[in-house]
């Protein structure tokens, strides 16, 4: 496990970068608090339409042999489901009604699709392993999905969460860059980008990246709570 006192490789980069790609901010000047990391559930996972029940517990990396599957998705595939993901997001961001937990649902669904089955068994391996709180297994798995399928958003955020877990919070943030290149609207990742500025004590940004979520996905009840928290501390401190 990295410690959160030794300086992380492109940590400034990647804070930077994240805060552009989704909020208003400068260059993050990182001062390890010593606070000690709080484990946080897999933000967002997608329902598992056919989990697989036999998958090996081995932390080594299995051949993978891609079954039979349907073809991968043309680029008028991809329009029709850009598509969706823009009539889901407006359904999401509802203030009121029932139905922005099934635009929730549809669109973790289509996050999770990487169009490929090879891919898909790789990303399910590595969510069972860190279901399992084996963070070495699942970053394995998810830095083989990362490096085959780098246009993959749900990898580079999955992997991002194992390597929070790990206290390894730079590239984690740079594996957050990476997401919110792909899917600015990633609300799942700007949560956890305020959840890691939170623990590193930068309350200001934290507080930033919180608000973007919520404008995306204003249902989420922990960014919610996380919000009145640094509200009211920060006013404190003003007063």
């Amino acid at each position: 496990m990295v410690s959160m006192l030794a300086p992380v490789p492109h940590f400034h980069r990647a804070v930077a970068t994240v805060l552009l790609l989704g909020l208003a901010g400068s260059s993050y000047a990182w001062q390890a608090p010593g606070l000690p990391v709080h484990q946080i559930p897999v933000q967002g996972v997608a329902p598992q339409e056919n989990s697989p029940e036999n998958e090996s517990d081995s932390g080594a990396a299995e051949p993978l042999s891609e079954p039979a599957a349907p073809a991968e998705p043309t680029s008028e595939a991809r329009l029709r489901e850009r598509e969706d993901l823009d009539l889901l997001f407006v359904e999401l961001a509802q203030p009121e009604g029932e139905t922005w937990a099934r635009a929730e649902t549809d669109i973790l669904r289509i996050w999770s699709r990487s169009g490929s089955a090879a891919m898909d068994l790789l990303y399910k391996r590595g969510e069972a392993a860190l279901d399992a709180g084996d963070t070495v297994t699942a970053i394995g798995h998810l830095t083989a999905l990362t490096d085959h399928a780098p246009d993959f958003a749900a990898g580079w955020y999955l992997r991002s969460v194992a390597l929070y877990l790990d206290a390894d919070f730079g590239p984690a943030l740079a594996d957050l860059e990476q997401v919110l290149r792909l899917e600015p609207r990633h609300f799942n990742a700007l949560t956890q980008l305020g959840t890691i500025l939170e623990e590193l004590g930068d309350d200001g940004k934290a507080l930033a990246a919180y608000r973007r979520s919520l404008q995306i996905h204003p249902h989420q009840q922990d960014a919610q709570d996380a919000v009145r928290r640094l509200e009211q501390k920060l006013q404190g401190m003003d007063a």
